[in-house]
């Protein structure tokens, strides 16, 4: 079995949100709320959305996710978007898709109300 393939099943979906969300904390993150998609949608399990204050740092809480999960877990995202820009930063991690925004972006998105029939839970 590949590494990376070897390193998802290591996670479940939500263990996986829960330390995508921690490592968010960690990297002082507002917001962070987890949506649990089970039944609502079939190409992921969970969205983990937050935000940081400024571009540079939604840039920096990306590339804390990034490298945390590369070099402790092997895992590295499908693909991800946004990240040049800042402003909305998309990490798809298959079972889990991280989502980071600016206060603004978050605003003008409304994730949490397009998803409102989702059970979520704030991260503290």
């Amino acid at each position: 079995m590949p590494e990376a393939a070897q390193a998802q099943q290591d996670f479940t979906p939500e263990a996986l949100a829960e330390r995508i969300a921690a490592i968010a904390s960690d990297k002082k993150a507002i917001d962070i709320r987890i949506l649990d998609l089970h039944g609502i949608v079939g190409y992921t399990d969970y969205f983990v959305i937050c935000s940081g204050n400024t571009e540079r740092q939604t840039k920096a809480i990306h590339d804390g996710i990034h490298e945390d999960l590369k070099k402790q877990h092997g895992l590295l995202p499908r693909r991800t978007e946004g990240d040049r820009e800042a402003r909305w930063v998309l990490m798809d991690y298959l079972d889990v898709v991280v989502h980071i925004f600016t206060p603004q972006a978050r605003e003008y998105y409304r994730l949490e109300q397009l998803w409102g029939e989702a059970p979520a839970r704030e991260v503290e």
